[in-house]
């Protein structure tokens, strides 16, 4: 019994502890969290959690993709087709990198953080940007000529154009951080978006470049170019809208602080679905599907009413004793109208009638050799009805 009182000041005493972390922690996350990651469990910014779950998205359905490609890979025989799957990997490549700088931006920044998003934001949107403009090339030269650049030639030019964003923003780094010894979180929002002029002229050489898709007389590729189109206007609409408010809007709403990771991590998800849904996902479509069966007639278009162009006689094979029983009776049947009637064995004569010019009658031998009794005693009956009309 006098173990009690210390029993109840020992669970008051672990109950007050762990309401005292419980108020230092945010809500929704656990105890032993790192400060730096609350933002990816914090019910208080319910934009980290949405943002989170958005990018994982996109990542689970980049990497579908690139599997489906792999996996029908062997099957792709089209010259047109295999040879873009170089710059597809890359894309879709350059669209898993996006999703996962956005959880750059939902972690607190530190300088290891801060000198990834500086270095991989522009890398990676101009990986993106190169791609679309070598598909932009290459749907170019379908649609006038009907031929593809070879895929060495499409994943050389993505490369190149890639490697000069490498070069600036390392530059950028190392005369900031290295030679000026600043932080590398020290850095102004227009110096973020001064780095990246060499990814908007990407930008817009695509858009003008993908508006000539439209324009050659092979069809089928065009639809490829109007998905481009939209994708590339779409882009150019979100950075647009991400630049306004990272340069501007957030200085004038007083939210600079608070909102500047915000509107990168919502601009590179709003990319990355934009890059998927219009481009990615109808790319790879186009890529895995089988090529058109050659002269295979489609019996379900009415579009245009067919006729045929051989009789029916070709399609069927008919017996040799048929053709000639039938060549005979014709010989037989001319013969009997020089001469007014002709005989025919022990049947007597028989007269022609003006319903046998035109209708088409086995003899009788034919008929008798085939073992057609019926149909013999179906001609006698005919003669019988002939003659009494005499």
């Amino acid at each position: 019994m006098k173990t009690h009182p210390a029993v109840v000041l020992l669970l008051f005493f672990v109950i007050g502890y762990g309401s005292s972390e419980n108020s230092t922690t945010s809500r929704g996350c656990g105890l032993d969290i790192f400060p730096r990651y609350v933002y990816l469990c914090d019910l208080d910014a319910i934009w980290g959690i949405v943002v989170e779950a958005v990018a994982g998205a996109g990542v689970l359905t980049t990497l579908l993709l690139m599997l489906i490609l792999l996996v029908r890979l062997p099957f792709i025989t089209e010259k047109e087709k295999k040879s873009p799957l170089g710059i597809h990997f890359l894309f879709l490549l350059g669209t898993l990198g996006l999703f996962g700088l956005a959880f750059a931006f939902i972690i607190q920044e530190d300088e290891a953080i801060c000198s990834t998003r500086r270095f991989l934001w522009g890398v990676l949107f101009s990986l993106c940007f190169s791609c679309l403009l070598a598909q932009a090339w290459r749907i170019r030269k379908l649609v006038r000529h009907g031929k593809s650049p070879s895929g060495w030639h499409l994943f050389g030019m993505v490369i190149c154009l890639m490697l000069v964003q490498v070069i600036i923003a390392t530059e950028w780094i190392i005369l900031t951080v290295v030679r000026e010894k600043k932080l590398a979180c020290s850095y102004e929002p227009m110096d973020f978006v001064m780095v990246l002029i060499y990814v908007m002229v990407l930008m817009v050489v695509t858009l003008g470049l993908s508006l000539f898709t439209l324009c050659g007389k092979f069809q089928k590729w065009k639809k490829n170019g109007i998905c481009l189109i939209i994708t590339t206007f779409l882009s150019v609409l979100i950075w647009v809208a991400w630049m306004t408010m990272y340069l501007y809007g957030n200085n004038e709403l007083k939210k600079k602080d608070q909102w500047n990771d915000p509107t990168l991590a919502i601009a590179l998800i709003s990319s990355g679905w934009v890059f998927l849904i219009f481009h990615a996902i109808v790319e790879v479509h186009c890529t895995i599907l089988p090529p058109p069966q050659e002269n295979t007639t489609n019996y379900f278009d009415t579009s245009q009413p067919r006729m045929r162009e051989t009789p029916f006689e070709e399609d069927i094979q008919l017996p040799r004793s048929y053709m000639e029983n039938k060549a005979f009776s014709m010989d037989e049947h001319n013969a009997a109208m020089r001469s007014g009637g002709f005989r025919n064995g022990s049947l007597g004569s028989r007269p022609s009638a003006p319903f046998r010019s035109n209708v088409y009658q086995p003899t009788e031998m034919a008929v008798v050799l085939n073992g057609g009794t019926d149909i013999l005693q179906f001609i006698l009956n005919q003669k019988d009805g002939a003659k009494s009309q005499v």
